[in-house]
């Protein structure tokens, strides 16, 4: 296994600020290095206005066409959330520390809401379309505040979101990660070879090879860190990949579920419902229904 770069990520924010905003457009994202399975200390707050992607943040995985609002908590693993952005896209990056306007700041009464919105990101949040409208254009301004007015702004936004009711929380089940750098490195190693290879067979021999385990000590090992099989993480993988072809191809039914690794359509027919609750004729139906913000 190729030595890789330790995945407890350093944010560093501009000099002088108490945090670090970012904002891309689909230039940025050509020729960039692949998303990697990475954890850091900081709140991350995510808001891309125009773009299309997987989603895998924790023990969540789906995928997202036009648009997203996400809020992650400190230190919970996620991977990146960009395919590719369309044009006038861009994503808005905020990471600051829980504690960075001092450590009782978020503590006192006024502040609660905030507080509690804090306390659910740990798990990962997902904004609707409501909020998205509201606070977008928001966070697509703050690269532009300095000092103070960006503060205010950023609390402004953090406001919204304690108040907005139209969220899902992506790890509802409550699964505690590891996220220890070494254990993170490996991981990484893991999910992208999935990334890479799920179209395909993936032994379970072949995979405990590649990190130097047993395919005993591998499932445990696995099943520690994520809370799933690998069987289980490579199908939804192949599931999530449905989802973005139903999406965005005119494709059958039955040659996306060749094309995403199944070799039955029986069984993609049966993981398919099992992971989305529906349907995959039922999924592209109501896909055709929907006005995508």
């Amino acid at each position: 296994m190729k030595s890789r770069k330790p995945t407890l990520e350093k944010i560093n924010p501009e000099f002088g600020s108490s945090m670090l905003v970012r904002k891309h457009n689909i230039d940025a994202y050509r020729g960039e290095v692949k998303p990697f399975w990475h954890f850091h200390p900081e709140i991350e707050l995510v808001y891309v206005n125009k773009g299309k992607g997987k989603r895998h943040i924790g023990n969540h995985l789906s995928y997202f066409n036009n648009s997203q609002l996400l809020l992650l908590g400190a230190n919970l693993p996620h991977n990146g959330f960009i395919d590719r952005l369309t044009i006038n896209g861009s994503e808005t990056i905020v990471q600051f520390l829980p504690e960075f306007l001092g450590e009782q700041f978020f503590n006192v009464p006024e502040m609660e809401g905030i507080s509690t919105l804090f306390e659910r990101a740990k798990n990962g949040i997902l904004f609707g379309v409501k909020t998205k409208s509201k606070i977008g254009k928001k966070i697509e301004k703050l690269p532009e505040k300095e000092g103070f007015k960006k503060i205010l702004v950023l609390l402004e936004i953090l406001h919204g979101l304690a108040k907005a009711e139209d969220y899902t929380i992506l790890n509802a089940d409550g699964f505690a990660f590891e996220t220890e750098p070494q254990d993170s490195t490996k991981v990484d190693f893991i999910f992208k070879h999935i990334n890479e290879n799920f179209q395909a067979h993936i032994s379970l021999d072949e995979i405990a090879d590649k990190v130097s385990m047993t395919v005993p000590a591998f499932c445990r090992y696995f099943k520690k860190v994520t809370g799933k099989t690998f069987t289980k993480l490579v199908n939804e993988y192949r599931v999530v990949h449905a989802t973005k072809l139903l999406s965005e191809s005119q494709m059958s039914i039955t040659d996306i579920s060749f094309e995403c690794g199944f070799n039955s359509f029986s069984h993609f027919n049966k993981l398919f419902k099992e992971f989305t609750g529906k349907s995959a004729s039922k999924y592209r139906s109501e896909l055709k229904l929907v006005v995508q913000r």
